[in-house]
This record gives C-alpha cells, structure tokens and sequence, in this order.
C-alpha cells in the first residue's frame, strides 16, 4: 500500500506550535477528508476548534506504508506521527 505523508502545522491554544504528520492512502486527494482526519486528531488531543486549512496542512511526498501503521489506516482511515508538542 502506497501513502500520502501531509506536513502538518497548527498553532494550539496555548500558542506553541504542534507538528504531525498525517498518513492517509495515497488515494484520498479530497482535502476535506484529510483535514476532517486533521481535526479529528486535534479534538483527540483538546485542541477542537483550531484552524486546519491548506495553511496549516500541506501535501509532502508518497511512500510505502510502514507495518505500525497499517492496521490503524484500516480501521480509522488515517495514521497520525507526531512530531513535536503533540503532548
């Protein structure tokens, strides 16, 4: 399975800046989906209701799907790497 990795970048409430990077299959191209997996990461961490837009997300490459993220990409239709301040 192919992946899509989207660079992600929003301000948190407390104003630090929180970096992941979503994994979706490389076949979901509808920005509104993947911001909707976006947003639904950041209600997860309390953070519902800050701006996730072609701002703050943006397309980065293609890979190969790593075997830790397969079976969350399954069930959930996404996987979230964080990268800093996701706490």
């Amino acid at each position: 399975m192919k992946v899509a990795v989207w660079d992600t970048y929003v301000t948190k409430k407390d104003g630090s800046i929180m970096h992941f990077d979503i994994i979706a299959p490389q076949e979901i191209r509808d920005t509104t989906i993947i911001y909707g997996y976006g947003k639904d990461y950041l209600k997860n961490k309390g953070q519902d209701g800050q701006p996730l837009s072609s701002k703050e997300c943006r397309f980065c490459h293609i890979e190969s799907v790593k075997p830790q993220w397969e079976t969350e990409i399954k069930q959930k239709g996404y996987f979230i790497i964080e990268m800093e301040n996701c706490e």
